[in-house]
């Protein structure tokens, strides 16, 4: 497949409060969980509409001081196939219904891996792991929805920004004397821009740390881009959003881009 289909896109960031990131941090075989639960909470809601979206997700491990913040970024076609599949129908998300939905899977999913999981003492027994899990269900977590654009241009630039984003880009290094290692970030709690020193060991550490698994997938696709019914579903999508057919070929992250 060449080029993503041109039509309005909505771009979704599901994130986790901290203490359950840090947990993960433990248990890095659950993250590759995170993109199919984001992406469930989105099938679920076009379900409900007997609508079939294209999805595809992207996992970052990292926040821009380099911290362990994981945290995955969705993008979703803002209408998709009806249920026999002879029209395209709009889809509307809204956080309010989003947050809760994602809330409860991510807790759902630490829940029943409690036997698989490495916990600290304090949360060693099932009753002290449910207590703790019970009290962040409760809490309200942050689910960010960019504004819907049907900009293909705008589209690309924001995908490419989280796509193609490395944990640190080199132009944020700002000294490095064979000790000390200096980089430039900026902190969203004050929207300003900030230094961050540390030893070149510190550094390596907090680099290294999001070097994903052999093999794991960071970026992934669902609905109507999944690879067992793109073949399929694709040369539909085209014919009624009027645009040229391409060929159905397997998708790699950098044809999203063009």
């Amino acid at each position: 497949m060449g080029a993503k289909p041109q039509t309005e896109w909505q771009h979704i960031t599901f994130t986790l409060p901290r203490e359950l990131c840090l947990i993960l941090q433990d248990n890095r075989h659950l993250l590759g969980d995170l993109s199919r639960l984001a992406a469930q909470v989105i099938l679920k809601v076009a379900k409900k509409k007997g609508v079939t979206p294209g999805i595809f997700t992207a996992l970052h491990t990292f926040g821009r001081d380099l911290k362990w913040n994981v945290h995955v970024h969705l993008s979703t076609t803002r209408g998709g196939l009806c249920a026999d599949q002879t029209t395209w129908q709009s889809l509307y998300f809204a956080k309010h219904s989003l947050m809760p939905m994602w809330r409860y899977e991510i807790i759902n999913l630490l829940r029943n891996a409690y036997e698989t999981l490495t916990l600290p003492p304090t949360l060693s027994t099932y009753t002290l792991w449910n207590r703790w899990l019970d009290q962040h269900y409760q809490k309200p977590w942050i689910v960010h929805l960019a504004k819907a654009s049907k900009n293909h241009q705008k589209n690309v630039n924001y995908l490419g920004r989280y796509i193609k984003r490395p944990p640190l880009a080199l132009s944020r290094l700002a000294h490095y004397d064979g000790h000390c290692v200096i980089f430039n970030y900026l902190d969203h709690n004050t929207k300003t821009h900030r230094r961050f020193e540390c030893t070149a060991e510190d550094f390596m550490t907090r680099l290294t740390q999001h070097i994903p698994e052999k093999g794991f997938r960071l970026i992934r696709y669902y609905g109507f881009l999944a690879n067992r019914v793109r073949g399929k579903l694709l040369p539909k999508v085209y014919r009624l959003l009027d645009q040229p057919e391409k060929n159905a070929q397997p998708l790699h992250w950098p044809e999203l881009l063009k």
